[in-house]
């Protein structure tokens, strides 16, 4: 009689200890994916502009951010793919959300990237996850001229066809510190009040019906 107690009380502890574990699987989440933006972004370089693309989604997760593993992006017809991980991918918060991607995803040879359907995948520590899938329409060639940035003394001059200019501005560390939309394409440094703890600014022209923006290098205001 005791040998068929002690039994049943060991098979009740396994059940529970089981049961536990099931339900303990059972109430992790899948991450999610509340939007998705894609941008292509000529940076300057010394031969040529080079076409980057900026990709970053609205990333969530029940469980907690640091339950996010991993986000890749793939274009399937083409057979190509970026993965990012917390060391590699960038994280933005704004407005309560968390987005995460990258600025830097460039093709071998700076060639073009192709047009067509994209695929956006997030992946949380426990191998769930969830995708969204976007077209994105590349032109063949740049839409607008590269644009340019001059600045003398305190005067800047901007020579751009895309709708809108920025300056990007860097910090005595040379880190990025903030953007400023620029009204006019000439004025001067000083009516922008950037900050004394700016040394540095660089354009960044924006189409953003197009989804395509130029970056120049960085320009000493100081």
């Amino acid at each position: 009689m005791y040998h068929h107690k002690l039994l049943s009380n060991n098979v009740f502890v396994i059940f529970t200890i089981f049961l536990f574990y099931i339900l303990a699987s059972c109430s992790r989440s899948s991450p999610t994916i509340a939007f998705s933006t894609m941008t292509l972004n000529y940076i300057e370089q010394d031969a040529a502009p080079v076409p980057t693309l900026n990709f970053f989604v609205i990333a969530n997760d029940d469980d907690g951010y640091e339950d996010l593993a991993e986000l890749q992006l793939y274009n399937d017809y083409e057979g190509l793919v970026w993965s990012f991980t917390p060391e590699t991918w960038m994280r933005h918060d704004e407005a309560g959300n968390i987005w995460l991607g990258s600025n830097k995803i460039v093709m071998a040879g700076g060639e073009i990237f192709p047009s067509g359907q994209y695929r956006a995948v997030l992946i949380d520590k426990g191998g769930e996850r969830t995708e969204r899938t976007f077209g994105f329409d590349v032109p063949a060639i740049p839409r607008y001229p590269f644009p340019s940035l001059t600045i003398i003394e305190d005067s800047y001059r901007i020579d751009s066809e895309y709708p809108e200019s920025y300056f990007i501005c860097y910090n005595t560390e040379g880190a990025y510190s903030r953007s400023i939309k620029l009204e006019s394409k000439t004025g001067s440094i000083s009516s922008l009040r950037l900050g004394s703890d700016i040394l540095s600014v660089a354009l960044w022209a924006r189409d953003t019906t197009y989804s395509t923006s130029a970056l120049t290098k960085m320009m000493p205001i100081r």
